[in-house]
């Protein structure tokens, strides 16, 4: 097992070297720069701007400036927020997403998980169509329609929650944006647990379980739901990712000041530095929870081994 965490550790350098390479240099070809403001700066102060950020030398000495600051985990100064580097305004940010989208995970797995079981125990009935479709529902209304639209009704017009910003971190400022951000996900896990559930039920496992006497909520919890969950567990993975670095959408609807919204910020100014920054740490996201998983089904799954 350690040799193969090693392995994966390894191996996760040249996907990082692959990842932060492609997104320099897609970054810079985008139109613009992060001083075409729409007024423009005279051509004097412009050179100024640009030789002060190192932005008028070649691009692939930009390049391997920024690779070799990146090994020495130096990801520069923002652009944009020009009195903070990249790595304080991360770390500023990251603890906002990181506690919304703890408790949106936690639903979203909760509760997918437990409609998902619902609907597969009662396939093919009204309850698994009615689920199904609200499911279905969850998956095709967009971030940026369901965030207003819990705003206007729960905010606005019950006053049962905050409308938006982190106020002291409390019950109604994080109600809406956690399951806002808790939806699309949770739908996601309903779909996935009540396929592999169905499957699961009709193996031939659970089938001897059942012909031995055994309880049925030992049979879909301790057999099928073991089998079951297996899917979902790879989901995990890139929801995780997503869910725990927080939405764009939903961190700029309800104005919580984490990582998503200032990566939305950084790009539609073209804050270089800041965009990269967030790309790696989601990046690095991604990579953990990959090797988390791989574990996991170790312990799930019996026939799964490291070497």
């Amino acid at each position: 097992m350690l040799r193969f965490v090693l392995r994966r550790l390894l191996s996760a350098i040249p996907t990082m070297f692959i990842v932060v390479t492609i997104s320099f240099f897609l970054i810079r070809f985008a139109p613009g720069g992060p001083f075409n403001l729409e007024r423009a700066l005279p051509p004097q102060i412009m050179a100024n701007m640009m030789r002060a950020y190192q932005l008028d030398q070649p691009l692939w000495v930009q390049y391997v400036h920024y690779i070799w600051n990146v090994l020495h985990l130096d990801f520069g100064p923002s652009y944009i927020y020009r009195d903070f580097t990249v790595t304080q305004l991360i770390f500023q940010s990251l603890p906002y997403s990181l506690e919304i989208g703890s408790f949106a995970m936690l639903i979203a797995v909760g509760g997918g998980v437990a409609v998902g079981i619902f609907a597969a125990l009662r396939q093919n009935r009204a309850l698994d169509y009615s689920l199904m479709s609200l499911a279905t529902i969850g998956l095709t209304v967009p971030n940026f329609v369901v965030g207003p639209v819990l705003s206007l009704i729960f905010a606005v017009g019950l006053r049962w929650a905050s409308a938006g910003g982190w106020g002291n971190g409390g019950f109604r400022d994080l109600t809406l944006p956690i399951i806002a951000l808790a939806l699309p996900q949770l739908a996601i896990f309903a779909r996935l647990t009540r396929g592999s559930m169905i499957e699961a039920l009709r193996a031939d496992s659970v089938r001897t379980a059942r012909a031995y006497g055994l309880p049925a909520r030992v049979v879909v919890v301790v057999h099928a739901l073991r089998a079951a969950i297996l899917p979902v567990v790879t989901y995990l993975a890139p929801a995780a990712a997503n869910v725990l670095t927080g939405s764009v959408v939903i961190e700029t609807i309800f104005a919580i000041p984490g990582v998503g919204r200032y990566f939305v910020t950084a790009a539609l100014n073209r804050d270089y530095t800041l965009v990269m920054g967030t790309v790696v740490l989601i990046a690095v996201f991604i990579i953990v929870f990959n090797l988390m998983v791989d574990l996991v089904y170790a312990a799930l799954d019996p026939r799964v081994r490291y070497d």
